[in-house]
């Protein structure tokens, strides 16, 4: 990588920045009016198969808020769509036909879908920020795969995990080849980072996570290294996993805000950058009350690089004013 690196590269690598370098997970989406303006009817399924329309929806937030990084509108089922899983709307990504037995493996089979490449292409002609592409984390696919949906308990995903080994070590191995494809293909077209969302890892006790699924984290993270992308790991509830995330290879811990910065620290050790960790609510509260509370995350901060971040996605009912003024804050108050 180049010696002059945009603060958020520079962060994710632990090296000097100029500022603590800011972005929001779901920077992109309901919270923007452009964004309610310009896309129109359809699912997000159905957007982020217009790669200009995709790349449009990434681009509106860096214009609005300044932010260091932009993160490609997609959605973390997206490399289930590429196993020719039949994926619809609803309330979240809905799979039509669950995983269940082990005649099931022969459903995930690899579908051209050239959309989200077209899309990274765009925006890497058009940024003058990274751009950061994702995927969901093995747990979480295979949770929606074998749930159908979103999940309170995810008690049928445990049951196969715990009755099945030998399926399930087949499901993960399968998982982990078409993440790592998707993510190997979103860095190859121009992204200069990505992000893995273990969105719903922290369903899991620590040993079952460690046990069950970090070996396919593993596999992902190292199969990312060669590229020289920095690799983010980020997931909810997963305090107890953060030095798991570390271990598997993660170059940056996403740290959600029921765990202070200085104890993730401790928990994933020296060599990390850490990202996180305002809880997204506060971006509700009047701006006195934000300013105080990210001030007090960048003061938690440790050495070793941090990127500033929510705990979790921007809610739909932020006003992007406020996000405006707290990334202006993060830059201003950090400026070395």
């Amino acid at each position: 990588m180049r010696a002059d690196l945009p603060p958020f590269l520079a962060a994710c690598l632990g090296r000097p920045v100029a500022h603590t370098p800011v972005w929001f997970m779901r920077q992109a989406g309901r919270s923007l009016p452009e964004y309610r303006a310009k896309r129109g009817p359809g699912s997000i399924l159905e957007a982020i198969r217009r790669p200009e329309l995709a790349a449009e929806l990434t681009l509106q937030p860096v214009r609005r808020y300044g932010v260091d990084a932009a993160v490609l509108f997609s959605d973390i089922v997206v490399p289930l769509v590429d196993f020719g899983v039949d994926v619809a709307p609803g309330t979240g990504p809905v799979v039509e036909r669950p995983f269940r037995s082990r005649a099931d493996l022969d459903r995930l089979r690899q579908v051209p879908t050239p959309f989200v490449e077209e899309t990274v292409a765009i925006l890497a002609a058009e940024l003058d920020v990274p751009l950061i592409g994702f995927s969901g984390g093995p747990f979480t696919l295979a949770s929606y795969l074998v749930e159908g949906g979103p999940s309170r308990d995810y008690a049928t995903t445990k049951a196969l995990m715990w009755s099945d080994p030998g399926l399930w070590s087949e499901l993960m191995g399968r998982l982990a080849d078409i993440t790592l494809a998707s993510l190997r293909a979103q860095v190859l077209a121009g992204a200069s980072a990505v992000q893995i969302f273990e969105s719903w890892g922290g369903a899991l006790a620590p040993e079952d996570y460690r046990t069950s699924v970090l070996p396919t984290l593993t596999t992902v993270l190292a199969g990312m290294a060669d590229l020289g992308a920095p690799r983010i790991v980020f997931g909810v509830n997963t305090g107890e996993l953060l030095a798991g995330f570390a271990e598997a290879g993660a170059d940056v811990v996403g740290v959600d805000w029921r765990v202070p910065l200085d104890v993730a620290r401790r928990r994933v050790g020296p060599g990390k950058a850490l990202q996180g960790n305002l809880d997204p609510t506060a971006c509700l509260a009047p701006w006195p009350v934000l300013a105080d509370k990210a001030r007090a995350v960048l003061a938690a901060a440790p050495g070793g690089g941090h990127i500033f971040n929510l705990g979790h996605g921007v809610l739909p009912s932020t006003d992007p004013a406020q996000l405006e003024r707290l990334v202006e804050l993060v830059h201003s108050e950090t400026s070395r």
